[in-house]
């Protein structure tokens, strides 16, 4: 059995894969060649891999009574969130803490951005404060590479738009691997909303470069045209696309993106596309099931399933932590003197 499922979210420190057990040390990882994480496209399953790496280190330490390790001591790390965020800005702020940097979270509901201020300008004022990192998550695509260009300092993208959330992804395939002991081969479902989301996208470059078999399922008013050529098989009829998966991604409604009727009512949205027992015994028998948070329960999935032993779904908020450290410790070594 893999250890992911074994051992439960807080076991004690492991040896994963009969390998002793590693702190996070840049010398052993192997190397990331990127200054930033913008998003997934563009990174090498090599460069996959060794986030990956650093990734499974991050947890053990996290593991154990003493959880820092400062790689990142006299580092100024600031989290810049343009949209509101609980899980993903708690848990950069955590990872950063952990390896030592001193963390800044600013509110964009009291900054100049409020008053008007551009993009551009923001991070020139960032700029000048002379960062090491800044972390971004913003309502428009793109716009956190157009900041990375304006900055001198490694960025890492929170999420902008329905563009890219890429360590999302990255802690996703995390907790797959953990708990499969592989991706290569695995056939994984996304499923719900795959039109506005950022983290369907992520994933699907991820799990492709990956090796895994990728299904979307959707009514058609919310999948994106043109999405199998993305290297996906797409599905509208949840029952059918669910037949023989190994992982069941589930999606949240995101209403706060529509501006129209994408849907009949959330009541029937459920009967079609909401994960309850009865489509889940459709995918294989020891499917497991994720959810990226939060979850609307009742019209994406039931509580019987998310709550339920095939759930993933907090074992993938201990992964984020784990992810985003690796992430920042793999952008540290091409800080100055880093």
């Amino acid at each position: 059995m893999p250890e992911g499922r074994l051992a439960g979210a807080f076991a004690p420190p492991y040896s994963h894969g009969g390998r002793r057990n590693r702190s996070m040390t840049a010398e052993i990882a192997p190397a990331f060649p990127h200054r930033h994480l913008l998003g997934i496209e563009g990174l090498s399953r090599p460069d996959i891999e060794a986030l990956l790496a650093r990734a499974d280190d991050a947890v053990a330490l996290s593991r154990q009574v003493e959880k820092k390790r400062n790689v990142l001591r006299g580092r100024t790390q600031i989290n810049l969130f343009f949209e509101p965020s609980t899980r993903t800005q708690s848990s950069f702020e955590l990872a950063g803490k952990r390896l030592g940097a001193d963390v800044m979270n600013m509110s964009v509901a009291s900054s100049s951005v409020k008053k008007g201020e551009t993009l551009i300008d923001t991070a020139a004022t960032l700029n000048a404060m002379r960062p090491d990192i800044i972390v971004v998550r913003h309502h428009s695509a793109g716009a956190v590479h157009l900041l990375a260009r304006k900055v001198d300092c490694a960025v890492v993208n929170a999420g902008d738009g329905a563009h890219e959330h890429p360590t999302q992804a990255l802690l996703d395939a995390l907790t797959i691997r953990r708990n499969k002991g592989g991706i290569e081969g695995l056939t994984v479902a996304i499923c719900g909303d795959v039109l506005h989301s950022r983290v369907a996208r992520s994933n699907i470059l991820l799990l492709n470069a990956l090796g895994a078999r990728v299904r979307v399922i959707g009514p058609s008013t919310l999948l994106p045209t043109g999405v199998a050529r993305l290297g996906v098989e797409v599905f509208t009829n949840m029952r059918e696309g669910l037949k023989g998966c190994d992982i069941v991604m589930m999606l949240r409604l995101q209403r706060e993106r529509m501006n129209g009727s994408f849907v009949p009512s959330v009541k029937e949205y459920f009967r079609y596309y909401g994960l309850d027992s009865e489509k889940l015994a459709l995918a294989k028998p020891d499917a497991l099931v994720m959810h990226p948070g939060p979850m609307n329960r009742g019209v994406e999935i039931s509580s019987e399933i998310a709550d339920g032993a095939q759930s993933l779904i907090r074992e993938q908020v201990e992964m984020g932590v784990a992810v985003r450290m690796a992430v920042l410790e793999a952008l540290a070594t091409h800080l100055p003197n880093g």
